[in-house]
């Protein structure tokens, strides 16, 4: 049997309406993302976890931006950032427990930027943390839902991100892809959670 006739055989398989069908179509696209979309995926945007489900509330605005900004005004302009400046950040309206973000890894960041990091050698955490950069030098962050930022001794974790060096930097949240649809992952996570971090952000 020739090459030709054993592939339209498979194809015809393939678009068979049963139960092998559907598992070996269900294999080769697990394999697909695994050992082609991914890695090609890493090669274009630089970054070695090119999409990411963000999967806590640190980030989440509970109101627009102007009540969300007459809340947290005074942090942000204590450290040098006023209104049009914040309202100049990508995703100045923070990002969703579940969005689906495009990460990359561009030659430089800058204020305003939101990063996914590693955290310090000290800390607990077991995964990478999503923040925006809110000082440059040195470079810390602070999500938008937070009050402040995370620093030894004010979290259970031991997580201080007011000191990120270049090495512990995976890459920047360019692109929101999919808002909610990380929540297919998510859910399978919740039950672990602590009850104040399950469910919805409010």
């Amino acid at each position: 049997m020739s090459i030709k006739e054993v592939s339209t055989k498979f194809w015809r398989f393939l678009k068979e309406d049963s139960w092998q069908s559907w598992l070996v179509s269900l294999v080769l696209i697990i394999i697909f993302i695994k050992l082609i979309f991914f890695p090609a995926l890493t090669f274009v945007t630089g970054s070695p976890l090119p999409l990411v489900v963000v999967e806590s509330c640190s980030l989440y605005h509970e109101s627009g931006f102007d009540d969300w900004w007459g809340k947290n005004s005074a942090y942000y302009e204590g450290k040098g950032i006023n209104k049009s400046q914040f309202m100049s950040f990508q995703n100045k309206n923070g990002l969703n427990k579940g969005d689906i973000i495009l990460v990359t890894k561009p030659k430089q960041y800058n204020l305003g930027d939101i990063i996914i990091f590693q955290p310090n050698p000290e800390s607990s955490a077991p995964y990478p943390i999503i923040h925006r950069i809110i000082t440059l030098d040195p470079r810390g962050t602070k999500g938008d839902h937070n009050s402040d930022q995370l620093k030894n001794g004010n979290n259970a974790n031991k997580i201080d991100e007011t000191n990120i060096p270049d090495d512990r930097i995976i890459g920047k949240a360019s692109v929101r892809l999919i808002p909610y649809l990380g929540w297919i992952k998510l859910i399978f996570f919740e039950p672990l959670k602590s009850t104040d971090q399950r469910g919805f952000c409010k």
